[in-house]
């Protein structure tokens, strides 16, 4: 315990008689702070204006299309765009045109500028976070997350009216963002797919002019041009030996219609009884020849099957050769099995007999034959030598063609390696566009990720604050506190001796009685009526106070 002053000793410990002795000597010191902090509360708790909140809840729609057929061309996560909608609708100007609609805040708009009544009212809006919210049915299968607006206003219809107007613009405001965002990523890819177009284009025309350039001389035309040179020396080889054929064939026809042309000449001259003999023998002879011949065209037949197929052109011709022989020699056996005719006049030692005359006439449509036939092999060895000159040609072509193959192949392989990624970049951003073009039609029905009210303004008929019985409780307490603190310094200042337990404590010496105190009836009287008088007064003048705070609380409430 504390030293008393002109005393070494400490106090005594105090018992509960000590404490309500305390209590009663300092009563007015302990119940008027309490009193005064009664009538304090009371009144600053009911001329504190009520504040009402009206709260609504938004409802955040997932999107209707399924995101495996169409994926939203907005990169923004839920709680990123609700935040981003609150800091546009919660700006300054927003804030002060429902100020200025609303007719909000008269009292600090007359005493403070409109921003800092802004300030204020931003700081009475609550924008919750998006959670979970359990449907209507309660069933916690049917979640989905929400979040809730309130604004707290002394006016609960002002505050409904407000809250009203903002879950409203957070409606449309999303609905125009999200449409806006989706425009800017259509015209974005547009842009991007309009440029990888313009280089497609450019590489394109490119390759196309190169192409045309080099044309037969690409790389990817090496080995056509190879294959196209190979057939034609194959062709060159089979028209130079058919070039041959024809020289020889012709040959041999030239020998043979000079040999006959030669047999018309002496078979129109008149022949003797001599030459007539003579000339049966040159028939037995030609009988011969023509036998020969046969043979001969028979064995050349046989030898050309051997080595080729009877649809070859050789073996063809040498079939018409043989039936040719053959016709010859039947003809020849005809004449001979035919019976003479009569024997002619015989005029000179000379005779023309009808025979011989048929012999010319038959050598000479032979001799025809046979020029015709040199006609045609001249017109079919000029065939032949024209195709040669143009195959001939066309090789030099494509060896040219193959010779400038290393030069153009880098240049080749550039563009063809530059248009495959101009052809995959515009390809994936096609693909893009064709996506984002989609996604924009999803928002424009109004099918994207949608805001809509689940609980509208609701309109608050209690105030939230101030809670009156919590504020006159703790101010009472708090008086009641600083009442028995004053007391207690009091009694601590207070060193005299109160009662016989301090005088047998301090001054160790026993009492044999004590005298009570006598005092002035009239002084004491006096006392006792100033304190009352004055206790009546304080009492009756907060019991108004607080009366008159409750009645003026109703009359404005009303």
């Amino acid at each position: 315990m504390i030293g008393q002053e002109g005393f070494g000793v400490q106090r005594r410990a105090l018992d509960v008689e000590d404490y309500i002795d305390i209590a009663r000597r300092h009563l007015g010191w302990i119940f008027g702070p309490a009193f005064a902090a009664l009538v304090v509360s009371v009144v600053g708790a009911f001329l504190y204006p009520d504040t009402y909140i009206s709260t609504a809840t938004i409802r955040v729609n997932a999107q209707q299309v399924p995101t495996s057929y169409v994926t939203a061309n907005i990169n923004q996560q839920t709680q990123d765009r609700i935040s981003s909608l609150a800091q546009s609708i919660l700006s300054r100007s927003m804030l002060a045109a429902l100020v200025n609609t609303n007719q909000l805040y008269p009292k600090e708009l007359a005493r403070k500028p409109i921003d800092d009544v802004v300030e204020d009212m931003r700081s009475d809006i609550k924008i919750g976070t998006v959670t979970p919210v359990a449907g209507q049915s309660g069933n916690s299968k049917s979640n989905f997350p929400a979040f809730t607006i309130s604004f707290a206003y002394t006016d609960r219809f002002k505050a409904q009216n407000v809250v009203r107007q903002i879950s409203g613009q957070f409606v449309d405001q999303n609905i125009r963002d999200r449409n806006r965002d989706s425009l800017m990523t259509n015209q974005l890819l547009k842009d991007n797919w309009d440029q990888a177009k313009k280089e497609l284009d450019t590489i394109e025309t490119k390759l196309a002019d190169f192409r045309i350039r080099n044309q037969g001389r690409l790389p990817d035309q090496m080995q056509g041009n190879m294959q196209q040179l190979t057939a034609a020396q194959t062709r060159l080889g089979a028209l130079n030996d058919a070039l041959s054929r024809s020289n020889q064939e012709r040959v041999m026809l030239e020998s043979s219609l000079a040999i006959l042309s030669d047999q018309i000449k002496a078979a129109r001259q008149p022949v003797t009884v001599e030459q007539a003999a003579a000339e049966a023998a040159h028939k037995n002879q030609r009988l011969e020849e023509a036998e020969r011949e046969v043979r001969t065209t028979e064995n050349l037949l046989t030898n050309l099957r051997e080595r080729y197929k009877d649809t070859h052109p050789d073996v063809r011709r040498a079939t018409v050769m043989l039936e040719t022989a053959k016709k010859k020699r039947d003809a020849l056996l005809k004449e001979d099995e035919q019976p003479k005719p009569a024997a002619p006049a015989v005029t000179a030692k000379t005779i023309v007999t009808p025979q011989q005359a048929k012999e010319v006439r038959d050598m000479e449509a032979s001799a025809k034959k046979m020029e015709a036939q040199i006609t045609a092999k001249g017109v079919e060895t000029e065939e032949i030598k024209k195709e040669i000159a143009s195959l001939n040609g066309q090789m030099r072509t494509y060896e040219s063609r193959m010779q400038g193959v290393p030069m153009s192949e880098k240049e080749y392989s550039e563009l063809m390696r530059d248009r495959e990624l101009a052809k995959q970049k515009f390809a994936d951003l096609d693909e893009k566009m064709s996506k984002s073009m989609m996604a924009q039609q999803m928002e424009d029905r109004k099918q994207g990720e949608t805001l809509d009210l689940l609980d509208p303004a609701s309109l608050p008929l209690t105030p939230s604050k101030p809670n009156r019985l919590l504020v006159i409780g703790a101010g009472t307490g708090l008086g009641l506190f600083l009442g028995l603190v004053l007391a207690g310094v009091r009694e601590v200042k207070d060193t005299s001796l109160k009662n016989l337990k301090d005088v047998r404590a301090y001054t160790q010496m026993p009492l044999l009685g004590s005298v009570p105190l006598l005092e002035n009836d009239l002084v004491v009287k006096r006392r006792r009526r100033v304190s009352l008088l004055g206790w009546s007064v304080a009492f009756l003048a907060g019991i108004v106070i607080i009366s008159g705070s409750i009645i003026y609380y109703f009359a404005t409430r009303a």
